[in-house]
């Protein structure tokens, strides 16, 4: 562990509170300038600390990015999140992850950035992603299962974010179908699943899950045509969460959801949280649209509508836009 590590550790481990330099450097067995040194290129990566004359640092903002140490002070999961990545900026978090996959990196191994250059969401679309407002992470998933099955790991994802979010903040989360989290009808979360499935024997290889939260006010950080339909969850619940608890909290539901993949036992608070059951949407596959009315989830957690003809369809891909009446 380098200096800088064991002094972000231990402010860490202070709680908030003031640490003098002189215990610190006393603890740690190091010079009080190589604290201040440390302190200082802590400030420089990101971090909020203040010093006080005769009281000494502590971390100051519970804004503060993800970082290992925090991360693993909230971590109850025992596999998701236990190797983990934090970047101040990546391109995109699916990437790397992916990469590391490639490179057999294990189960739960968790990638996660300040912000993103080139975060990717569904349909080829760019996601999002300024620093200082939201949490962009990618887990990596090695399960043995069937293709069908990891069909599911985006929804079960959004029951899990939705789960996380709730439990952190005074929230009923919503799932539009298939993979956006709404809260007060504006959408504050996407998750984008890539997989690699083997032609031989049908069974997943790999599946990175990416899922972007903003969690701080995005009023000055997206254009006024995104805050139509994108909000955070501090514009929308009015409180300041934890990156760090919120992914640690978001990686123990997951972990609990996956294990409720082979007996679907997940899909009825899918289907409970549903804000596209209900209305009428118009469905996109390729270059068609259609209109129809969404009355349904399936057990696959495959949309059911209803076309104008009267002929119905399970959706197993393609988007379904709300269309407000």
């Amino acid at each position: 562990m380098s200096t800088k590590e064991k002094v972000l550790s231990a402010l860490e481990n202070a709680d908030g509170n003031y640490i003098s330099g002189a215990v610190l450097a006393e603890t740690l067995g190091i010079s009080r300038n190589s604290v201040w040194k440390a302190v200082n290129s802590l400030r420089e990566d990101g971090f909020k600390i203040d010093s006080l004359r005769n009281n000494g640092y502590r971390l100051a903002d519970e804004r503060s990015f993800v970082y290992p140490q925090r991360l693993q002070k909230y971590l109850s999961s025992r596999y998701l999140g236990k190797q983990v990545y934090c970047f101040k900026e990546i391109d995109s978090t699916n990437n790397y992850a992916k990469k590391l996959a490639h490179e057999n990196a294990p189960h739960g191994t968790t990638v996660i950035a300040e912000s993103q250059t080139a975060g990717k969401g569904r349909m080829g679309r760019n996601f999002n992603s300024p620093a200082g407002t939201g949490l962009y992470m990618s887990v990596i998933l090695k399960m043995p299962l069937k293709a069908e099955t990891a069909q599911l790991i985006t929804s079960c994802a959004a029951v899990s974010v939705a789960q996380a979010t709730d439990a952190l903040c005074p929230a009923e989360s919503k799932i539009k179908w298939v993979n956006d989290i709404f809260i007060n009808d504006r959408k504050i979360c996407g998750i984008l699943t890539e997989a690699s499935i083997s032609f031989e024997t049908g069974m997943l290889d790999f599946a990175v899950v990416g899922m972007g939260i903003n969690v701080y006010s995005v009023k000055n950080a997206f254009d006024s045509q995104l805050l139509e339909t994108a909000s955070s969850i501090e514009d929308e619940c009015g409180i300041v969460i934890d990156r760090s608890q919120l992914c640690a909290e978001i990686l123990s539901c997951f972990e609990k959801n996956l294990g409720l993949l082979e007996n679907r036992r997940f899909i009825d608070e899918y289907r409970k949280r549903s804000c596209t059951v209900g209305n009428y949407v118009m469905v996109t596959k390729g270059n068609s649209q259609r209109h129809a009315y969404a009355f349904d989830i399936d057990d696959s957690a495959c949309l059911m509508v209803r076309y104008d003809d009267g002929s119905e369809e399970a959706l197993n891909s393609g988007e379904a836009r709300i269309i407000k009446l």
